[in-house]
């Protein structure tokens, strides 16, 4: 008789989520499926708004991650009425936003992927967290934590007006400066940034690179998949979180495109599958091949891994050295172990801070030269940023008035969905023998999602106009009855 393992609610991420595995007759695993069991429909009714109002309604997508929506809707409208931000402003929003990457990412290691390689994929699940992490690292190096993300919570709260919903960002430039004593501020918390993100690499060494255990989890075949990665890039073909060209590599290393963000429809295509609200982005070049990976497949994967492969270095020196480093240890490029992600986060948290530091020392970001006004009749907009799990696409369309026509976001967790289900599959597929799974053994599936850092809440959109369901109704084990609904909203 076939039976159903099912991870409900899935743990250590933003939203809502399970997993289904299937095994067969003999206990071993048919399939897995990573769902997403919600739904919310800012594409839809963001229709009929005035599009400089999205900027401001954006951000409500996610508490976690709205300095993402909120910068590439602030360029999206920048485009909408095709003007030219002033260059003080542009570095406001670069140094608002490098807060936002390291105020993220310093929260998803410590608090939802750490406890998996500090404290232990076979600890005991009350353990597997940021309380378990205080007996591991100590009480000082978590109180640190904490201070160094309000650190990052409080730059963006001087720079937007507001620490969770930013509102500072409008079509053409920023609402609002900084005075000089808030710069000051800035950089000295910038300083101590810094020094933390470069700590926090020395307890990845530590903790991780320095036990056998932990190495060997990392280079695990049972998380390795060979995708094509994609991620922006600086002139230099360097990491940048807010500006930049798409670059797309192979599985082996080589770029197979490098393209305008507004030019994205031309290469990325989406698919829909009835049993998730989580569409499939992939290569048009490639096609769509199923969940496989491989050249032949067009699944690619984004967030700090994808963005390190994509990129020919760090554009800052403390950065580069750590990005040297990652390299000499795996020994290939590009990398393709799944948990590879956490230390490539690291790395970027140390950039990003080296970028605060930067930006926080150039006497132009208290210039009051921020905005310009648009003149010119709106259309059509696609902003894009790096958002701390991978490339963010906002595509608005207005009428000739300004009012929103459509909306189409394509979310970095939408793009590492296929990713994200070939991982879970291949670990229970690895893992689960004989139909028996433990407390360890679903915390290591749930770990093959969880370096992917997923953003349900985010991620949960779909095609305009549809939403599709999908029911099984089980009797006694088997499968009684499937009902598929298609409706228009």
């Amino acid at each position: 008789m076939s039976r159903k393992i099912t991870i409900s609610p899935i743990t250590r991420l933003e939203g809502h989520g399970k997993i289904d595995i299937f095994l067969n007759e003999e206990g071993k695993v048919e399939d897995s499926y990573f769902q997403v069991v919600e739904l919310r429909g800012f594409e839809k009714f963001c229709q009929g708004r005035p599009v400089e109002e999205l900027p401001r309604i954006m951000p409500k997508i996610c508490g976690v991650c709205p300095g993402a929506h909120h910068m590439a809707s602030a360029k999206a409208t920048d485009m909408v009425y095709q003007v030219e931000i002033p260059a003080a402003a542009k570095k406001l929003r670069e140094l608002y936003y490098n807060a936002h990457i390291a105020h993220s990412h310093i929260l998803h290691f410590y608090a939802l992927g750490a406890p998996d390689f500090l404290v232990g994929p076979e600890a005991d699940q009350a353990e597997r967290n940021i309380l378990g992490l205080v007996k591991v690292v100590g009480e000082e190096v978590v109180k640190e934590v904490l201070k160094q993300r309000n650190f990052a919570q409080r730059i963006q709260h001087i720079i937007a007006g507001h620490p969770i919903h930013p509102a500072v960002a409008l079509p053409g430039g920023m609402a609002k400066g900084i005075t000089e004593a808030e710069r000051q501020e800035i950089a000295t918390m910038a300083r101590e940034l810094v020094q933390f993100a470069s700590n926090s690499l020395k307890i990845w060494d530590q903790h991780v690179l320095a036990q056998p255990q932990h190495c060997e989890l990392l280079t695990s075949d049972m998380y390795r998949h060979q995708t094509y990665y994609l991620g922006l890039v600086d002139q230099n073909n360097r990491v940048n979180f807010y500006d930049g060209q798409v670059r797309v590599i192979t599985p082996d290393g080589k770029q197979l495109a490098l393209f305008s963000p507004s030019d994205y429809l031309d290469f990325i295509e989406e698919r829909v599958e009835a049993w998730t609200y989580l569409k499939f982005p992939f290569l048009k070049k490639v096609g769509w091949q199923g969940f496989t990976d491989g050249p032949a497949s067009g699944i690619y994967r984004v967030n700090s891994l994808a963005r390190l492969n994509v990129a020919d270095g760090m554009a800052t020196p403390l950065a580069q050295e750590a990005y040297d480093k990652f390299y000499q240890f795996f020994a290939e490029k590009p990398v393709h172990y799944t948990l590879a992600f956490h230390w490539a986060r690291l790395i970027e948290t140390l950039f990003a801070a080296e970028e605060i530091e930067r930006l926080s020392q150039d006497p132009e970001i208290t210039s009051p030269d921020i905005k310009v006004i648009p003149e010119k009749t709106p259309s059509e907009g696609i902003g894009v940023v790096e958002a701390p799990r991978g490339t963010l696409f906002h595509h608005y369309v207005t009428d000739r008035y300004g009012l929103v026509q459509k909306v189409n976001l394509i979310v970095a967790t939408v793009q590492n969905n296929s990713a994200m289900n070939m991982s879970v599959n291949k670990a229970a597929s690895l893992l689960i023998e004989a139909g028996a799974a433990d407390q360890k053994i679903l915390n290591m599936v749930e770990m093959a999602f969880r370096a992917y850092d997923p953003c349900l809440a985010c991620a949960s959109h779909v095609l305009p106009g549809q939403i599709p369901l999908e029911i099984f109704i089980y009797r006694g084990g088997k499968l009684d009855r499937r009902i598929t609904r298609t409706e228009s909203m």
